[in-house]
């Protein structure tokens, strides 16, 4: 947990107001409630988009502001403002106090402290000049157009952001979390005859820039977003229907995370929308998987040392063995459930309440040589690769697409395809599970989750697996 002097300079030596007198309208206006917290929050963003041979666009924002909150039992009040002054949050007290006419109840005991250090607290957007930057998408230019004559468009950008967060809670309970994040993305398009095809690689984490302008990262970003792209333009038709489907490791676990990962966040489960809700101790995968879900990973996308209630971030089983054994929760599903919050409760920004969210969502290792699991199967899909997706909660249902495919044929990979869709059921896909692969990779660092309109960085993985039956959309005629 970060030092609670940057944050305190931030809301309130710089701001000008008192924290003791802070401290006392957060007690006031929580009390009788069932919880509640103040959150504070101060960040930096910048991006650099470098397109068609020129910087196409720069940019640098500043935020700051706050998020009072109130429970009563599951009702909340919530208001919210950029105004860092006593006043601003002694309004926002009387707004949210409306929530309580009249309840008396007891405020949930706080969360337990942390002293896991699980990124670097250091600010990376003025570390490196501007010119760098520049200077290192200029060179991911020239680099990736000397690799093949036919590539057509090269575009890249780098993006960075510092939020710094302090949560309050009544009684003088404090803590804050420093947080970086950092992406580079490439994308190329290649072209042959009139067919144009696109390749994308990105990477990114909760560490310094260093590591992104060293050519080295840079470098492998452009041959393997221009491996992508030259793989897209030799691809066929994908042909439909019912086939075996197997996934390669890393970023497919995408697929996982949204057919199944939304559906054991604790909010959906407790309302009873969720198609697992009332699953707990059954068997809902096959045996062999098991899914966690673990915010405490070093430097990781989607790892937090706290979540946005100020509890500490911990490593979830959500499925064992095939058997349903946890959801992730915030602190009101999990008061309301009767059960302790998993350190998953996020928001986008001040501006909006927390609820329960991944942080890196897995599918832990088997034990099968992935050579072997592609062997397996005499016919089908090798899929490596997603792009957008979409998940019904309710039903399970979800539909996504494949940006990278592959023809299985007489248990050897065969020729890439394009326009590949996956069709299926998140809890009977993973029932379908009957090879799980030894090499069990995280995505590198891209993901961002939407719920309710808030996007928040995760992290996904898994190693390849097979799933026996899945329903393919294709492009065959």
């Amino acid at each position: 947990m970060s030092d609670l002097s940057v944050t305190d300079d931030l809301f309130f030596t710089r701001t000008g107001m008192d924290k003791h007198s802070v401290e006392k309208t957060i007690a006031d206006t929580l009390s009788g409630c069932d919880d509640g917290e103040l959150f504070f929050e101060y960040s930096q963003a910048e991006s650099l988009s470098f397109d068609d041979g020129r910087i196409r666009s720069a940019a640098f924002d500043t935020a700051q502001g706050f998020g009072l909150r109130a429970l009563v039992g599951e009702t909340t009040g919530f208001a919210h403002s950029t105004t860092m002054t006593e006043a601003a949050i002694a309004r926002a007290a009387e707004t949210v106090n409306a929530v309580k006419s009249g309840h008396s109840g007891t405020l949930a005991d706080p969360p337990t402290g942390t002293n896991q250090a699980l990124y670097t607290d250091e600010n990376p957007l003025p570390l490196i000049p501007y010119e760098t930057k520049v200077k290192t998408l200029e060179s991911i230019d020239a680099y990736a157009r000397g690799k093949d004559s036919k590539i057509k468009q090269v575009s890249a950008s780098l993006s960075a952001s510092w939020q710094a967060v302090q949560i309050m809670r009544a009684g003088g309970l404090s803590v804050g979390d420093i947080r970086p994040l950092i992406r580079l993305n490439v994308s190329i398009v290649v072209g042959e005859g009139d067919r144009m095809e696109m390749g994308s690689y990105g990477t990114g984490g909760r560490v310094s820039y260093d590591h992104f302008l060293d050519e080295g990262t840079w470098t492998g970003a452009v041959d393997e977003a221009l491996r992508q792209a030259l793989v897209n333009l030799e691809s066929v038709d994908t042909p439909g229907g019912e086939m075996p489907v197997v996934l390669g490791p890393g970023w497919p676990g995408i697929l996982l995370h949204e057919a199944v990962g939304h559906g054991l966040e604790g909010d959906f489960n407790r309302k009873q929308t969720s198609a697992f809700y009332d699953l707990m101790g059954k068997q809902v995968a096959a045996k062999g998987v098991t899914v966690i879900d673990d915010g405490t990973m070093q430097d990781r996308r989607g790892s937090l040392t706290i979540d946005d209630e100020g509890t500490p971030t911990s490593s979830t089983t959500l499925i064992e063995d095939g058997i349903l054994v946890g959801f992730l929760q915030d602190r009101l599903n999990a008061r309301l459930m009767g059960v302790k919050p998993t350190g998953n409760g996020r928001r986008q920004s001040h501006a909006h309440h927390p609820m329960p969210r991944m942080t890196n969502t897995y599918m832990a290792n088997g034990d099968h040589d992935p050579e072997e699991i592609i062997k397996s199967v005499d016919k089908g899909l090798y899929a490596v690769n997603f792009g957008g997706g979409q998940v019904d909660i309710t039903s399970g249902k979800f539909v996504f697409s494949a940006t990278e495919a592959y023809l299985i044929e007489g248990g050897k990979i065969g020729a890439p395809v394009k326009g590949a869709t996956l069709i299926g059921n998140g809890p009977d896909c993973l029932t379908e599970v009957s090879m799980i692969g030894n090499d069990m990779m995280l995505d590198p660092g891209i993901g961002t989750c939407g719920k309710e309109g808030q996007g928040v960085p995760v992290g996904v993985g898994q190693p390849t697996l097979k799933l026996d039956v899945l329903t393919v959309g294709g492009t065959a005629v």
